[in-house]
């Protein structure tokens, strides 16, 4: 099963392109997810339960580096996608 996950950060401090930038970063270093980024969020499309676990660790590294942060995220199942994100 496909898992299409859509992501917006929003770090509750003054300097918060620094943190979104590196959380897109690291997301990119994963050869088995397809990373898309637009100016709001980042969809990200892999399968499910890996891609999940890696969107929680990941969040969670972010969340001991900077602290507070807020994360949107949107999931859908990809199985059903018409069309590759």
């Amino acid at each position: 099963m496909k898992l299409v996950a859509e992501i917006s950060m929003y770090p509750l401090n003054e300097q918060y392109i620094p943190p979104i930038q590196e959380f897109i970063d690291r997301l990119n270093t994963y050869e088995n997810l397809k990373v898309v980024t637009t100016a709001t969020s980042t969809t990200v499309c892999g399968d499910y339960l890996p891609t999940m676990q890696l969107l929680a660790e990941e969040m969670q590294r972010s969340h001991e580096k900077i602290g507070q942060a807020i994360f949107v995220c949107k999931f859908l199942n990809g199985d059903k996608m018409v069309s590759e994100i």
